[in-house]
């Protein structure tokens, strides 16, 4: 059994019969979709040429993802997070959790501060409905383009989602992307680059929110994730064994990279299981 806990309909305009395809190619029995409502002045514009026009201006709104879950209940999951900073979040969620059954609030990649006051309304709100909360951290610096924004800050670095944690200890916290598995190393080098190289160094910030907040977890999804695993293997056995009830399988595109690392490692079964199903059962509360 494999539940891929992050990926997005239409994202390289994958329609949902290509997607179904593309799960049975690699052994993914379910898939959580995740939508991304982000103002249109918060993304990097290229992004507009790998997902089809929306009449909403945001680069996957929740209605591609419920479009896919009706097309195929029985393959997908559904997860929804509105804007925290527009009034009617909390009621829409609501509304979207009593009609279709949302299952979690993700994916929140906003150029918000995680422990924003209106998120942080939100965030215990998750807590009352049973839903997790899936975030997306990048940090700025310079890229080498050649834009007003060279690069996309999002969430407020991993400190803003340490002080989301402290102040919801009821909610269920997922970090993702990499200014979240950057911080799997004490080498400092997630501040300046989103794909660090060279072996693990003890004291990474990510090691030290998992041991301090009980309500974090991890989403191993996109290159960031399998990034921060595979540049270390021998550390990734450690990493993947100790926190085994908080590491959750995903993807976030629709390569194969994170099975094909997981099975060049040696894991016990009952942790590959726990990384691939159960614990994505236990958030999801299947």
């Amino acid at each position: 059994m494999k539940i891929d806990i992050h990926n997005h309909p239409m994202w390289y305009n994958m329609t949902p019969e290509r997607f179904v395809e593309n799960m049975d190619k690699y052994g993914i029995d379910k898939t959580v979709l995740l939508s991304w409502e982000t103002p249109e002045d918060e993304y990097d514009t290229s992004y507009r040429q790998i997902l089809p026009l929306s009449r909403t201006g945001y680069p996957v709104p929740f209605e591609y993802c419920l479009d896919a879950w009706q097309k195929y209940p029985d393959r997908f999951y559904l997860g929804y997070a509105p804007d925290p900073r527009h009034e009617d979040a909390i009621p829409k969620l609501i509304s979207a959790v009593n009609t279709y059954g949302v299952r979690i609030y993700g994916e929140m990649k906003l150029r918000m501060m995680f422990d924003n006051p209106d998120a942080i309304r939100i965030y215990r709100k998750c807590a009352e409905l049973g839903l997790a909360v899936l975030v997306h951290i990048d940090y700025e610096f310079p890229s080498g383009q050649h834009s007003p924004r060279p690069n996309y800050w999002y969430g407020g670095g991993i400190e803003a989602l340490g002080r989301a944690c402290e102040a919801c200890p009821e909610t269920t916290f997922i970090g993702h992307a990499p200014g979240f598995w950057a911080h799997i190393s004490g080498d400092g080098k997630a501040y300046k680059e989103a794909y660090p190289k060279g072996e693990v160094e003890p004291d990474g910030l990510l090691i030290r929110y998992l041991d301090k907040y009980p309500n974090l977890m991890c989403d191993m999804s996109a290159g960031s994730g399998c990034n921060a695993l595979r540049r270390d293997p021998d550390f990734a056995v450690k990493f993947l064994t100790e926190y085994q009830d908080r590491v959750l399988y995903g993807r976030d595109y629709f390569d194969n990279q994170h099975q094909e690392f997981l099975n060049s490692i040696e894991l016990p079964d009952e942790v590959l299981e726990k990384i691939y199903h159960k614990n994505a059962e236990r958030v999801l509360k299947i």
